[in-house]
């Protein structure tokens, strides 16, 4: 009867502690099947407080988890590869980190990051590369525009995506091809409607308060993501601030000839130096964007280099960085690439195609906070025009591509270290 008391004791004691004994791990090397679902799996982890180990460069940047209730279902329905392994192996895997010769790290993942894309309800034109991933990844986001950022509720969201917009208050610059499309002419109805109903005389006046709004997000502590034309249009709008440079087809009176002379690039995020281009029939805002007939590249030769970090000392580019490959695809779009010499020094320039002197993934810090710039419109659409079908992620499941967008959403989530460099 004790040894039967006994051994029920033991079982008892043993049963959490075999349950804790396995680790879950979500290999994002080349044998993964489902790479941009598995990041939907990681948010869904954190949702439910199940920390999440980030493998920064073992086997891709892989994930792995103590083993829960359910989540091997959730990855199973998802389709993400996955294995079960023991205590034993994961130990062995993280003394493999945890060599001082290996460019690898553990990034722990504890917060569930609160998302919000900025984007027009209508989102005409085009689709939007970030919330297509975010809604195949499974990833939930709010959506907010102008009204909601002036009321100040930029605080409430830990990141911010910027949406394909143009923060000139110039519509993209469609004018001289779209003025008679009814899409367009209900975007700029829809802006000025905006305008008025905050307090602006101008489209291009609230433009420029809203980019304020969000530069002080950024300071407080917030996270930016932006890509294609609201990367360069941010900072020409902060660079404006209190000058007119749109013409009259825009806000009804002429620009300020001296508009050039009268940008202030210490407002600036990223770039500095740039000239505007003020022809207001011309589709681009400066000379940031490198454009095709200097890039000289085309669909089969257009490619450009992700940097590689130290792990173990600058952890927040290697995570923004992790990919099953280091050479990715370009892809064009508005705002396709940055000319690298209107970089700011302090921006650390993530990805570049160097033989054309451009830089295509950029980021940097302001205040507390950080910001990504990521040229291109859509990782997997080369050239996507006005008027063409969204994207299938399911055909690109493993895009690289569309990878180093969920990086950016995964890592506010990250529990901070501090640096060593």
């Amino acid at each position: 009867m004790l040894l039967k008391r006994f051994l029920l004791l033991l079982l008892v004691a043993v049963a959490p502690l075999a349950a804790r004994a396995n680790h879950v791990f979500i290999p994002m090397d080349n044998t993964q099947k489902e790479c941009l679902k598995a990041y939907g799996v990681a948010f869904w982890l954190l949702q439910r407080e199940v920390p999440v180990d980030w493998l920064l460069n073992y086997r891709g940047g892989s994930f792995a988890f103590e083993s829960t209730p359910g989540a091997e279902n959730e990855l199973a329905v998802r389709g993400v590869s996955f294995q079960v392994i023991s205590e034993a192996q994961y130990t062995s895997i993280l003394q493999e980190i945890a060599d001082p010769n290996a460019n690898m790290d553990v990034m722990k993942l504890e917060k569930v990051p609160k998302i919000a894309v900025y984007t027009p309800k209508g989102k005409q034109p085009w689709d939007d590369a970030v919330t297509m991933v975010l809604t195949y990844a499974e990833i939930p986001y709010t959506q907010i525009y102008d009204d909601e950022v002036l009321k100040g509720e930029l605080p409430k969201y830990d990141w911010l995506h910027l949406h394909h917009e143009d923060f000139t208050g110039e519509y993209g610059k469609f004018y001289a091809t779209y003025r008679n499309y009814p899409w367009y002419q209900q975007q700029v109805r829809d802006a000025e409607a905006a305008a008025k109903r905050n307090g602006f005389a101008k489209v291009s006046v609230m433009k420029g308060a809203v980019a304020t709004k969000m530069q002080e997000f950024i300071a407080g502590g917030g996270f930016l993501f932006a890509m294609c034309s609201a990367t360069d249009s941010y900072d020409i709008a902060l660079a404006g601030l209190g000058i007119d440079i749109v013409e009259s087809m825009y806000d009804g009176d002429p620009a300020d000839p001296n508009a050039q002379s009268k940008l202030n690039f210490n407002r600036c995020l990223a770039f500095q130096n740039f000239q505007l281009v003020r022809d207001p029939y011309f589709y681009e805002y400066s000379n940031i964007d490198m454009q095709p007939n200097e890039r000289g590249l085309g669909e089969q030769n257009d490619y450009f280099s992700l940097f590689t970090y130290s792990a173990k000392y600058d952890p927040v580019p290697t995570m923004l960085c992790q990919n099953h490959d280091k050479t990715i695809h370009g892809f064009m779009g508005q705002t396709t690439a940055f000319r690298k010499s209107l970089i700011k020094p302090d921006v650390i320039v993530m990805g570049e195609t160097k033989q054309t002197g451009e830089a295509r993934y950029i980021h940097g810090t302001l205040g507390k906070g950080t910001w990504t710039f990521y040229g291109g419109h859509d990782p997997e659409d080369y050239q996507h025009l006005v008027g063409e079908e969204p994207t299938d992620l399911a055909l690109h499941p493993n895009s690289p591509g569309y990878r180093l967008i969920l990086n950016n959403i995964l890592f506010p989530a990250a529990k901070k270290k501090k640096q060593k460099t």
